[in-house]
């Protein structure tokens, strides 16, 4: 499909630097089966849930992935500063990450993160991204970056100021338990303890899923047509036990809520073709674009997403294009916030 298609005018004022507080007074855009849209906030999503519905939240960990430091000096020649954000481990002493400025490093450069991490340049990706090999390995490297690292806030929100001591809190989801992620899945961003007591009162049961965000998510589809988009990979895992309780879920007649886009993507990479959910851990590269036919997942909350990205055309693909264009519009109309602080949309898939 053309690109262009999904692109759409967001006033830059619409951006959310900070999350609403409470987390789930954000405001909450109801998108029908039928394409009609209801205004509400988050808080009243146990009105919009039946008992016997099951919520699939995402329950990777955000790590503290930016990390500023120094490439010492090759010879006869002199520093350079240099700031790295984590985006993929593949081994425990190594990372992929992309680097800025990136054209200062080639491989076999050193590297002095924050005040202890040392680190070399393993090699240069297409993308620009460097591989780096750390001399820290395992949890022994996890606890220096917690310590030397900072929040890894999203492009358009580090572009406007820095990461602070609330963005600590604010940018981990209450499900987060297993480190890995660099970007916050943020639809449970929204989420407070007081919420989930009152869906577990309606009748609503809970699961979890693990995807792993990379920094990948971020980057823009420069490709003039979806099928010559390469999809950035993210390990995923969904447990034996997971499957079963949600295929029961479907057997009862109830439907699977993802709380996101990356608990979507799971499901999906774990579906067969006749909807049933196995087992699944490893990569997932899933791209969903309109045309997809969903095996899993029947109602999707998530955020509001960047223009032309892989995420709008996700939910373009749940919701139609035609609905999510008009939705979209309806939303900045009436000054939704958008992105990873901002506000959500709970969207019905159509039959």
């Amino acid at each position: 499909m053309d690109v262009s298609l999904f692109d759409f005018d967001l006033p830059e004022g619409l951006i959310a630097l900070r999350p609403a507080r409470p987390r789930d007074s954000a405001r909450l855009m109801v998108v029908h089966e039928d394409g009609r849209i209801d205004h509400a906030h988050v808080r009243d999503l146990p009105d919009y849930l039946a008992r016997g519905d099951v919520l699939v939240a995402n329950d990777t960990k955000v790590i503290a992935a930016r990390l500023r430091g120094t490439r010492l000096a090759r010879a006869g020649g002199v520093t350079a500063k240099i700031e790295v954000t984590l985006h993929k481990r593949v081994a425990p002493d190594r990372f992929w990450a992309f680097a800025r400025p990136a054209r200062r490093l080639i491989p076999g450069d050193h590297l002095r993160l924050g005040e202890t991490i040392d680190a070399t340049v393993a090699a240069r990706g297409e993308a620009g991204e460097v591989e780096l090999s750390f001399a820290l390995a395992g949890a022994h490297l996890d606890a220096a970056i917690a310590r030397e690292g900072e929040t890894p806030l999203p492009p358009y929100i580090a572009g406007k100021r820095k990461a602070d001591a609330a963005d600590v809190a604010d940018y981990q989801t209450l499900f987060a338990k297993d480190p890995g992620s660099v970007a916050a899945p943020t639809a449970g961003l929204h989420f407070t303890p007081d919420l989930l007591v009152r869906l577990e009162t309606a009748g609503v049961a809970r699961a979890l899923v693990r995807l792993h965000v990379g920094a990948g998510t971020f980057l823009p589809v420069s490709a003039a047509d979806t099928a010559a988009h390469k999809m950035h990979s993210e390990w995923a895992t969904l447990s034996g036990e997971t499957a079963a309780q949600l295929n029961a879920v479907h057997g009862a007649g109830g439907r699977i809520v993802a709380v996101g886009t990356t608990s979507l993507r799971t499901l999906e990479s774990a579906a067969g073709a006749d909807g049933v959910l196995n087992p699944f851990t490893g990569e997932t590269d899933i791209f969903i674009t309109p045309g997809y036919a969903f095996r899993a997942v029947d109602v999707l909350l998530t955020n509001f997403h960047l223009p032309r990205s892989t995420l709008f055309m996700l939910v373009s693909a749940f919701s139609g294009l035609a609905v999510m264009k008009r939705a979209y519009e309806e939303a900045i109309r009436a000054h939704y916030r958008f992105y990873s602080y901002g506000d959500a949309c709970l969207l019905f898939r159509p039959r």
